[in-house]
């Protein structure tokens, strides 16, 4: 499988990882009760961990279904290569980053991994025109 294809399944396990840290979170601040039960009526809101890692994940789906386009018309035609190959990169080892800069609640340089994460995207999209 090609080395953007293979990042874009990491990205999917990304984004499951990224579902479960949010939900983890809110459960210890709930209680499986909460988690297990309907959840009707009022939710507190959640706590600062659980807050930053639902803005998180968020975050990544923004531009996930983007990278997942991208990704795949780039295969289907037959556009994949350096543009592709490093964009990929760039994009999920920004997002990876990305995460527990985020939960950590570190500024700047967060926005500036989310810049080069963003930037990967960029290039896959340009790959396409080239």
């Amino acid at each position: 499988m090609a080395p953007d294809l293979i990042l874009l399944a990491f990205t999917l396990i990304l984004a499951l990882v990224q579902i479960a840290a949010a939900g983890l979170a809110r459960t210890a601040e709930l209680g499986a009760k909460w988690n297990a039960g309907p959840r009707d009526g009022e939710t507190p809101p959640p706590g600062k961990l659980a807050a930053r890692l639902m803005r998180a994940q968020a975050n990544l789906f923004e531009t996930l279904p983007l990278f997942i386009g991208a990704v795949l018309i780039a295969h289907v035609a037959d556009k994949a290569g350096p543009l592709t190959y490093w964009g990929a990169h760039l994009y999920f080892f920004g997002r990876v980053i990305y995460l527990p800069l985020y939960a950590l609640g570190v500024p700047y340089v967060r926005s500036l991994v989310w810049l080069v994460a963003t930037g990967g995207l960029v290039m896959i999209i340009a790959a396409l025109f080239a």
